[in-house]
């Protein structure tokens, strides 16, 4: 487990839910959560051995964890997830709302229907669902969700990206409404906007001419780790470090876009 930064008290103990935690972001997350002492609940879909080899590590550093598997594109799924954590735990005291995919490059002129459907009801409808079933355990005793949004949110998204893009906007503005219904309840709503991130994501839909232009606008001259976001995340999660913070988008992009 990579070394963490610093110790953050008020979260040892908590039982966080991490969606999308197989891979990238999420898995850099999952183990953040738990070098913070915290119960974690990873969720993963389709890379069974890479959940099962990172709950190991987790276990083997004398963490909790619970691995959950489902489908974010299928609402059942979500909310059987979500509800087998907390029952897991007994509690739940974070939400980290991570599940998502690009789902190809496809230019709007040549979208369908249902490539629509998928790429909104994982990146979009899966964030509703998702804090729609933990609110109740939240209430319990105030809590945090954090979603994942994207640069894509404001700059529109590169080539072929601009639903995905659509998509992640939809998150952030949900964050902002989210936040204003849930604050008088203990729950603080964020949210963390990626940019350039070196992750499976963009194994996948970026090529290496894509990825060097995208690269050549960053003023800090690289792309990012997954690693690099974990401070944000963990930032939005503390009581102790940002309690009066609640609707916020964090941009963590090397300086790429400076709204």
């Amino acid at each position: 487990m990579p070394a963490t930064p610093l110790s953050i008290p008020d979260l040892a103990g908590k039982a966080v839910l991490v969606t999308g935690a197989s891979t990238g972001i999420g898995a850099a997350l999952a183990l953040a959560y738990a070098a913070q002492k915290c119960k974690v609940a990873l969720h993963y879909n389709s890379s069974q051995a890479a959940a099962e080899k990172l709950g190991m590590t987790i276990a083997d550093k004398g963490g909790e964890v619970f691995l959950v598997q489902g489908d974010f594109s299928v609402a059942a799924d979500v909310e059987r997830v979500v509800e087998d954590g907390a029952q897991y735990f007994g509690r739940l005291d974070g939400l980290v709302n991570n599940a998502g995919g690009m789902l190809g490059r496809i230019p709007y002129a040549e979208q369908t229907e249902a490539h629509y459907d998928a790429v909104m009801d994982l990146n979009a409808r899966s964030v509703l669902t998702a804090s729609r079933k933990a609110i109740p355990w939240l209430k319990k005793q105030g809590g945090f969700i954090v979603n994942t949004s994207s640069i894509a949110a404001r700059n529109g998204g590169g080539g072929g990206a601009g639903l995905y893009g659509s998509a992640k906007a939809f998150v952030s503005n949900v964050t902002r409404g989210m936040a204003k219904e849930l604050i008088g309840f203990g729950i603080r709503v964020n949210a963390v906007a990626p940019g350039t991130i070196l992750t499976p994501f963009h194994e996948r839909y970026s090529t290496d001419e894509q990825m060097k232009g995208m690269v050549a606008t960053i003023p800090q001259g690289r792309a990012g780790t997954a690693e690099d976001c974990v401070g944000a995340y963990l930032f939005l999660s503390s009581d102790l470090l940002s309690g009066y913070i609640t609707g916020q988008v964090i941009e963590v992009n090397g300086g790429q876009l400076m709204p």
